[in-house]
């Protein structure tokens, strides 16, 4: 769920020692999926309400409320969270949620969120984990969704796009990815993947902007009247991490291209290639992890809709600006973060971890690597704040700085995780 679900830790923390309880509930009035055999029973829950405020470049302020409900499995593990929450947003009314997570084994994991707003947006989604319980050797993942986000902006393309410029749409996507990762050799792995992506644009919720197809043409912007991507992709990676949800220490890299292509069902012909990489690096006992990544990205041919372009902006790249703010046919990035771990407190034989995470993000949009100038980089510093619940829960809140103004982030995991 990527709003509302936690407040900055202090806040959130005074929060918790005032209000969260824990109470023993039998076992049969929480069945399958909920628990499992490794559950006792009775089984404990702990409840949290908190309120769900947040800001975002492209939404503006949310408020609202949220119950996260933890169920905890014999090892005393949370295993399942709960979170039903009801919020308001100027542009979408009042918005109703349910997310879920259910980790019911070491390696394997679901999440689902069903949304519903008032006007404009909803979203469905369901994600499937699992690693190498059904085949050994072999991670799969499989995500579906369809959603609408009212918010979505366009500014033009490259990097010198301005903020004036601004356009609303409704992106309405409905799809799926499906990739299987595959053991080559001690921490050498091949992933495939496979993706089918629906976009429609409609009118969107934020009515003081003006709509795309009103400021652009199809010929300027490919894809504003809506498209279709079919398209098979592979990876080949190199990984030492410790933990996929929560690394700590070790090195990352990956080299990806993926195909797009008229004879199997798409749009366009186009593709995508790029190369990451990440290093984590601990210190005091891992009280102190620095982590340093860098991203290259390219997309390469002729139409290939706006939206399947090299984008940056959001949680996951640029944090001090909105989703998809740049947009190009390539773009170079780095992300800097320091993510110190202050305390550990035990609320309720809940035991969760407090870490802030100072950090500093760069990257440029550009049509080719070659064209890259160092006035077209964006810099951003900010600050984040985590509360972990071991052993794959992260509640995060990031605050990015950009020359645009401030911008917020919050949702579940850690960022910049595949």
């Amino acid at each position: 769920m990527k709003r509302g679900i936690f407040l900055p830790a202090v806040l959130s923390f005074a929060l918790v020692c005032a209000v969260s309880c824990t109470t023993m509930v039998p076992r049969k009035e929480l069945p399958a999926p909920l628990t499992t055999k490794s559950y006792g029973d009775p089984v404990k829950v702990v409840t949290i309400p908190l309120p769900a405020i947040s800001t975002n470049p492209n939404e503006g302020i949310t408020y609202g409320a949220l119950v996260a409900a933890l169920i905890y499995d014999k090892a005393g593990a949370a295993r399942t969270l709960l979170a039903p929450q009801v919020n308001y947003n100027e542009h979408y009314g009042f918005t109703e949620t349910l997310y879920g997570a259910l980790y019911p084994k070491t390696g394997r994991s679901w999440e689902m969120n069903i949304s519903r707003s008032q006007h404009v947006n909803f979203d469905y989604e369901l994600t499937f984990r699992d690693d190498g319980n059904i085949e050994k050797g072999v991670d799969l993942n499989a995500y579906g969704f369809y959603f609408n986000n009212g918010s979505a902006r366009f500014y033009g393309f490259q990097s010198n796009s301005r903020l004036r410029n601004q356009t609303n749409y409704g992106d309405q996507e409905a799809g799926f990815k499906l990739s299987a990762v595959f053991d080559v050799l001690p921490d050498f792995y091949i992933s495939l993947l496979e993706r089918l992506r629906r976009v429609t644009i409609t009118k969107g919720a934020v009515t003081s902007l003006p709509f795309i197809g009103d400021v652009f043409t199809p010929e300027e912007v490919p894809g504003i009247n809506g498209f279709r991507t079919h398209a098979q992709g592979i990876a080949l990676i190199y990984s030492t991490l410790n933990s996929r949800e929560m690394p700590t220490r070790g090195f990352y890299a990956r080299a990806y291209g993926e195909w797009s292509q008229k004879f199997l069902g798409s749009g366009s012909d186009f593709f995508h290639y790029s190369i990451e990489a990440k290093d984590y690096i601990p210190a005091s006992k891992q009280r102190y992890v620095t982590l340093v990544r860098g991203v290259y990205n390219q997309t390469v041919g002729e139409n290939v809709p706006f939206l399947e372009r090299s984008i940056l902006g959001g949680e996951d790249t640029l944090r001090g600006y909105g989703d998809n703010r740049f947009v190009d046919n390539s773009y170079l990035l780095f992300n800097f973060e320091e993510r110190i771990r202050l305390f550990t407190k035990s609320l309720f034989n809940v035991r969760t971890h407090w870490e802030i995470a100072p950090f500093l993000d760069m990257g440029a949009v550009m049509s080719s690597l070659n064209s890259i100038s160092a006035k077209q980089f964006k810099v951003n510093p900010g600050i984040g704040f985590r509360a972990i619940v071991p052993p794959s829960i992260v509640g995060r809140i990031d605050v990015g700085f950009g020359n645009e103004g401030p911008a917020v982030f919050v949702g579940l995991g850690y960022p910049f995780l595949d």
